[in-house]
């Protein structure tokens, strides 16, 4: 029987080494979980999980910093701190479970800006628009769904209220010349809130 003891100590001892072995470069990071067995007595063995800050706590040995360091270099840490408690230098392993890496979220491009402008009256869709910063007159008009049969594309009006005295400014855009080949001397860009209305044509107009 002593020998078989002798025997089983010696193969699990030899399963640990080649284990921790293969863990030797790994560095020991916060979240890592670290099985640590101290052969001289059972009643230390067990599980600890690395904090944030990178330290563990182990009976007799108090607060280690483990955190960026080897798993040969833990074991002669606990080893050193725990010795003046045996007889004779304990025998430590340490075998390292790493924290799972959780995958980054991707990164999603932000929208691009953009500035509101509203289409009242007879347009095909009117209401509140989305369109990108430097959007012209002519512009916002071709994205308007276009004009209804009855509306007056000679007196399409362009409403710009300022914003720090709160004074409505209104241009009249001759649409329909613009329609027919006429040249638009100055196709404004249009700004945020801006109001776009296209009245109702009159009886003979």
């Amino acid at each position: 029987m002593p020998f078989l003891k002798t025997l089983l100590v010696s193969l699990t001892l030899s399963v640990l080494a080649t284990f921790a072995a293969a863990q030797s470069n790994y560095q020991i990071r916060a979240g890592d979980t670290l099985q640590i067995e101290v052969f001289e007595d059972g009643t230390l063995n067990r599980s600890v999980v690395v904090l944030s800050d990178g330290r563990i706590s182990f009976p007799f040995a108090g607060t280690l910093r483990v955190s960026g360091r080897t798993v040969g270099e833990v074991q002669a840490s606990i080893r050193s701190a725990i010795a003046s408690n045996f007889a004779t230098p304990p025998t430590v392993f340490v075998a390292v479970q790493p924290a799972p890496v959780v995958p980054r979220a991707p990164v999603v491009p932000a929208p691009p800006p953009t500035i509101d402008i509203y289409f009242l009256g007879e347009v095909s869709t009117p209401g509140a628009k989305a369109v990108a910063p430097g959007t012209t007159f002519l512009q916002a008009m071709a994205q308007s769904g276009g004009l209804t049969r009855f509306a007056a594309s000679k007196r399409v009006q362009l409403r710009r209220t300022d914003a720090t005295t709160g004074q409505q400014h209104v241009f009249t855009i001759n649409y329909g010349a613009i329609l027919d080949g006429a040249r638009m001397t100055d196709n404004v860009v249009l700004v945020d809130g801006d109001v776009i209305v296209v009245p109702e044509r009159r009886l003979f107009e």
